[in-house]
């Protein structure tokens, strides 16, 4: 981690403006039905406002299409308020006068949250003059929403062209996790990748072959594999277009000697969406017209075994489709098997999205070492890529 850190800076009685990532789940009432985001921004926020700072917080909320009653940060401001027992000011912009006023009332220890930066299509495009504006918001720059890094928007990485930048508490813990992973994990060190698309994956398992001691691979996409080796998958998730990446992969992992493990056996079903009918099978005799689903009892044990060893493991991606109960199995052995690990001297680390959604279902989720709060940010992280609203941030 060589950028600076919020420890790194002098916010006392400074305007300071953090970028969070308040994009959480809410239902049709607009309520927010998942706050877990809004927590993990506790431990900076309480940082500032007991410094002295005068804060003012930026996030988006969906994916509007201009301004958008359903996706204003109204509910976020109030459970912010809730969990930090103190009034939040919300504002109904982020750029202009009035949102300026706003800032320049604050008093040390108060904070206020500007409305949502997507409402203004300048924040995705990350044009420089809106970046600009909301930069004169902030003495200080602190970006602590990893969900965000991946992107270089006008909030997440135009800002900090404008103003000196430095990684929250939050941004700063996933990056020395992951990191510590990739740089210099304590082996046996083990990656589980699930999902849908090899496409999403690719990179990232080309990335990790060469750093892990193991490799295993679950989910739809374990179905392009298995069809570059010759096999019959009948209506299972194909990649067709990394057919030829994954038969590359193979022969790779055979040419070095790298360990790669798929799955033996597999549950199948007639749909997975309506199932009339469901069994386990070898992978090696999946009918033509049924589909995979779960990984298999015997895949499943083999690789809790290999897991039971790790001493190192980052896992993104389910091994079936979790969300039916009777497709849950193989997922939900993985997951209880990382807590077992977990409660030992293993670093495990979840890598964000579906496998995060996974443990927090099936109630495990305090069990983890790590649960990363960015999928796309951990995926591109995993796959070496550079995350531009990490390098905009200041070195040390």
């Amino acid at each position: 981690m060589n950028k600076k850190t919020l420890n790194d800076v002098d916010v006392r009685g400074k305007r300071v403006l953090v970028r969070v990532d308040f994009n959480v789940p809410q239902d049709d009432s607009g309520a927010i039905t998942d706050d877990t985001r809004i927590r993990a921004a506790l431990p900076t926020l309480r940082h500032l406002l007991e410094s002295g700072a005068r804060v003012t917080l930026m996030s988006h909320l969906g994916r509007p299409k201009g301004v958008d009653e359903k996706w204003r940060l109204n509910p976020v401001a109030q459970r912010l308020g809730e969990l930090l027992g103190q009034p939040v000011q919300k504002v109904d912009d982020c750029i202009g006068p009035e949102v300026e006023a706003a800032v320049a009332a604050l008093e040390p220890g108060q904070v206020l949250l500007l409305e949502n930066v997507r409402f203004h299509p300048e924040e995705e495009k990350n044009a420089p003059a809106f970046a600009a504006q909301l930069a004169k918001l902030g003495d200080v720059y602190i970006n602590d929403a990893f969900g965000t890094v991946h992107r270089a928007h006008a909030s997440t990485e135009g800002v900090a062209h404008h103003l000196p930048g430095a990684a929250g508490f939050l941004l700063a813990k996933e990056l020395e996790k992951l990191g510590g992973a990739l740089a210099n994990p304590v082996r046996p060190f083990v990656a589980v990748l699930g999902g849908a698309k090899v496409a999403d994956k690719i990179g990232v398992i080309e990335n990790l072959l060469p750093k892990v001691d193991t490799l295993i691979i679950g989910g739809g996409m374990a179905y392009t594999f298995l069809k570059a080796q010759g096999l019959e998958i009948g209506r299972s998730l194909l990649d067709a277009g990394h057919l030829e990446a994954a038969a590359e992969t193979l022969r790779t992992v055979q040419e070095k000697g790298q360990r790669l493990e798929l799955p033996t056996d597999v549950v199948i079903a007639d749909s997975f969406k309506n199932p009339t009918r469901s069994e386990t099978v070898a992978a090696t005799a999946i009918p033509a017209d049924m589909e995979g689903v779960d990984i298999g009892p015997e895949t499943a044990r083999r690789y809790q075994e290999i897991l039971r060893g790790a001493k190192t493991v980052v896992w993104n991606g389910p091994m079936g489709v979790f969300e039916l109960p009777q497709f849950a199995h193989g997922t939900r052995a993985i997951a209880e098997t990382l807590a077992e690990v977990s409660q030992t001297d293993a670093n495990v680390i979840i890598g964000g999205g579906d496998s995060a959604a996974a443990v927090e279902q099936m109630g495990l989720a305090d069990k983890m070492d790590h649960i990363s709060t960015g999928g796309g940010a951990s995926l591109e992280f995993l796959e070496g890529k550079s995350l531009p609203g990490v390098a905009a941030l200041q070195d040390r």
